[in-house]
C-alpha cells in the first residue's frame, strides 16, 4: 500500500469502531478520513472543536466552502441539522464528557497508555490545540496513525517525547494491527493478514500480548 491507500485503510477500520449515535471528534490528518468511511445506515455526529458539530465527508474538488473548516482549517461539509457554535460551547461538550470518542494522530504511544501527539523538541509547532481536552475529556480514545515513522516505532516502551496527556490511550488502530491498552500493555485484538505477528512486533519497541481471540483485521 502507498501513502494514501494505508491512511484509508486505518480510517475504515476506525470507522467500525464508531456507533450509532456518538458525538466523535476527529484529530487533524489522517483521522479526519474516517468521515468518510462511516457507513449510511450509521448515524455518527461529527464535532469539531473550532465550533461545529454535524461536519460530513470532505468535500467534492471544487464545491469546497472556505467558512466550513475542521479545526485543522481543511474544507469540510456540514450534514442537514448541524450546528455552528463559539469555541467555549465546544470546549464546554468537550470538556463537559460529552464526546463519546476522540480520534486522534500521535507521535508516540507507550504501553501505559501516555500519548505525545503534539511537539518534537527544536521544531516549530502551531501548539496543542485542543488535543490536551480531548483526551481528558473524550469517553474513548482512539490512536489511528501509520505503526512506524520512517522505520522507527511509534508504540513504545516509554515516550521519548513530551507528552500530551498520560495514561489516555483506549485503542490504537495501524496499517498492522489494532492494539487496546491494558494493565499489561499493548494488546493486538487483531492484525493485518499482509504482516505476520513477528512482524508486527519487530515494528514494536514494547512487548505485544496476544488476545486469546486474536483474528485478522477486517476493513
Amino acid at each position: 500500500m502507498d501513502k494514501q491507500q494505508t491512511q484509508e485503510f486505518i480510517a475504515k477500520r476506525v470507522a467500525r469502531e464508531l456507533k450509532d449515535g456518538d458525538i466523535v471528534n476527529l484529530g487533524i490528518g489522517l483521522p479526519t478520513l474516517v468521515a468518510n468511511f462511516v457507513p449510511e445506515n450509521k448515524k455518527v455526529f461529527f464535532q469539531s472543536e473550532n465550533g461545529f458539530i454535524g461536519l460530513g465527508p470532505t468535500p467534492e474538488a471544487g464545491k469546497e466552502d472556505p467558512d466550513i473548516v475542521n479545526a485543522g482549517g481543511a474544507c469540510v461539509t456540514i450534514l442537514p441539522g448541524g450546528a455552528f457554535f463559539d469555541s467555549a460551547t465546544s470546549f464546554g461538550i468537550i470538556r463537559g464528557g460529552h464526546v463519546n470518542v476522540t480520534v486522534l494522530g500521535a507521535l508516540q504511544v507507550d504501553e501505559k497508555a501516555n500519548i505525545a501527539n503534539y511537539m518534537i523538541p527544536g521544531k516549530m509547532i502551531p501548539g496543542m490545540g485542543g488535543a490536551m481536552d480531548l483526551l481528558s475529556g473524550a469517553k474513548m480514545v482512539i490512536v489511528a496513525m501509520e505503526h512506524t515513522a520512517k522505520g522507527n516505532p511509534k508504540l513504545m516502551r516509554q515516550c521519548s517525547l513530551p507528552l500530551t496527556a498520560v495514561g489516555a490511550v483506549d485503542l490504537i488502530i495501524t496499517e498492522m494491527g489494532v492494539i487496546e491498552l491494558k494493565p499489561e500493555g499493548f494488546v493486538l485484538l487483531e492484525y493485518n493478514p499482509e504482516y505476520t505477528v513477528e512482524e508486527i512486533q519487530a515494528a514494536t519497541d514494547a512487548p505485544l500480548h496476544l488476545s486469546p481471540n486474536l483474528k485478522k483485521m477486517e476493513v
